[in-house]
């Protein structure tokens, strides 16, 4: 018992350190950057100013920001609408089956992201794999590419996140109660509605965590934009890449990061808030003889 405690303090405590070094001091060290002034010599001086986070509502920034936040919403959503799918299928799969069909999903992080990023340029170039199949079957005449557009870019963020959706929400459907969906039905709900009132509800906190999982990376990543998007598209993450290399503007990098961290902080709330919807509908559920009481709601839905 005490080797017990003692293996779970070291453990705990290493942990900890660990974060402390190398995640929680980065980032104070940024926060504390975002408030100094440079000049051109140095990359800050210990100047305390505002200018960095005046500079972010310039109105080049706020398009940048929004774009980056609608394209990061539309690679969440289809994400979120081709992940749910796969992963209801692989949780209630056969166990013989799930294996492969989990090696789907892991199969992509066997390759670097940055190759596979240059696998989507392949076939979204000009003279690439999708310009040549259609042109065999006849769709379109000469040649055509989709590269260097929004299109591509969300390509290129879908493909790299969707295993970060899939994850998750496996993760959630599979400890799904299966007697609340089978009293549903015996209450008379239908597919639709049981789904609605039922599955939804009690998988939000997976469909928050793959939200978050894939939401946040989709505003920070700096290379799939800079790769399919040319090296003028500017999102958010490579903002603040470009700041922090090629402009020399540390502090106006650190303030974009902190925004960034805030965003993060916020989504972490609304993960804490789904998570506490899900054990409160949970223990209503299981506080009636049966079960009853959440199919109860969804019958007089």
């Amino acid at each position: 018992m005490l080797q017990n405690k003692g293996f779970r303090f070291f453990s705990i405590t290493t942990v900890c350190i660990w974060l402390g070094v190398f995640a929680l001091l980065p980032n104070m060290a940024l926060f504390l950057v975002s408030f100094l002034d440079r000049t051109d010599t140095s990359f800050f001086i210990p100047v305390l100013t505002l200018d960095n986070y005046l500079r972010l509502f310039a109105p080049a920034f706020i398009r940048i920001l929004l774009k980056s936040l609608a394209l990061a919403c539309v690679s969440t959503l289809t994400c979120l609408i081709l992940g749910y799918p796969f992963a209801y299928l692989l949780a209630r799969s056969n166990r013989r089956v799930r294996p492969w069909l989990f090696l789907l999903v892991i199969i992509p992080f066997w390759t670097n992201s940055l190759v596979r990023t240059y696998a989507i340029f392949t076939i979204l170039q000009n003279n690439g794999v999708l310009n040549t199949l259609f042109n065999r079957l006849g769709l379109v005449e000469g040649n055509f590419s989709l590269m260097y557009t929004n299109f591509s870019v969300f390509m290129g963020l879908t493909y790299t996140l969707l295993p970060f959706m899939i994850l998750p929400l496996y993760a959630s459907i599979e400890k799904l109660n299966l007697r609340l969906l089978e009293a549903a039905k015996d209450l008379g709900a239908g597919p639709v509605r049981s789904f609605l009132h039922v599955t939804l509800p009690l998988t939000l906190p997976g469909i928050a965590a793959g939200s978050i999982l894939v939401f946040l990376p989709s505003l920070s990543l700096f290379y799939v934009p800079e790769i399919l998007g040319g090296i003028n598209y500017r999102l958010l993450g490579s903002f603040i890449q470009y700041n922090f290399s090629k402009g020399a503007n540390w502090p106006v990098g650190a303030a974009a990061s902190t925004v960034l961290t805030l965003l993060l902080l916020l989504m972490a709330v609304f993960y804490r808030l789904a998570g506490r919807n899900e054990r409160e509908g949970g223990a209503a559920a299981l506080s009636a003889p049966g079960g009853q009481t959440a199919p109860a709601r969804v019958e007089r839905g």
